[in-house]
């Protein structure tokens, strides 16, 4: 594992994890902070600092593409960086400049998760916007199957999570990445 660590803090090697929530994307990258001593970036939390309100008040007071395009001058912001482990919003793909900006700086991780358990994951979660309403499993199926085709066109590798340990997923990841 010493070597991997060694080989993934070359610079440029940044790491962002896209995929639907509740596929892991937080749990893991906190993980792979740990095991391979990188910096960590979670990019809904630091736009909550920086906008000094939650993603859903967000959402609600200035819409959707507001806050795609605060996710975009994030990516903008962190090309300079490396050694950094990026966990992206779920909807990171639904923007083609935000594919562009995460290729550009580092290797991209899909995490999938299947609908039931990303709605085991997510079902006592009052902070998913894009779920108010509908949180259930067929309307999970719904997004993610409209987001497959961007989430697997911005992936350079991609890792399920399901019935996974997070150190499990973090291996995978490692072994993909050499």
């Amino acid at each position: 594992m010493m070597e991997m660590a060694q080989e993934s803090r070359q610079p440029g090697c940044n790491i962002f994890l896209i995929g639907f929530m509740g596929a892991g994307k937080s749990t893991i990258a906190a993980e792979l902070k740990r095991q391979l001593d990188l910096e960590l970036v979670e990019m809904d939390q630091k736009i909550e600092e920086e906008q000094g309100m939650a993603i859903t008040e967000i959402f609600s007071r200035y819409g959707e593409n507001h806050f795609r395009r605060l996710e975009t001058e994030m990516l903008a912001g962190l090309q300079g960086k490396a050694n950094t482990v990026i966990s992206c919003g779920g909807g990171i793909v639904v923007r083609p400049e935000n594919q562009e900006l995460m290729k550009k700086s580092g290797k991209v991780v899909l995490l999938t998760a299947s609908p039931a358990t990303v709605y085991e994951r997510v079902k006592d979660s009052s902070d998913r916007p894009v779920l108010n309403g509908h949180m259930n499993v067929e309307y999970i199926a719904s997004l993610q199957e409209k987001r497959r085709v961007l989430y697997e066109a911005a992936a350079d590798i991609v890792v399920a999570t399901d019935h996974k340990t997070p150190e499990e997923i973090c291996a995978e990841i490692e072994r993909a990445l050499v």
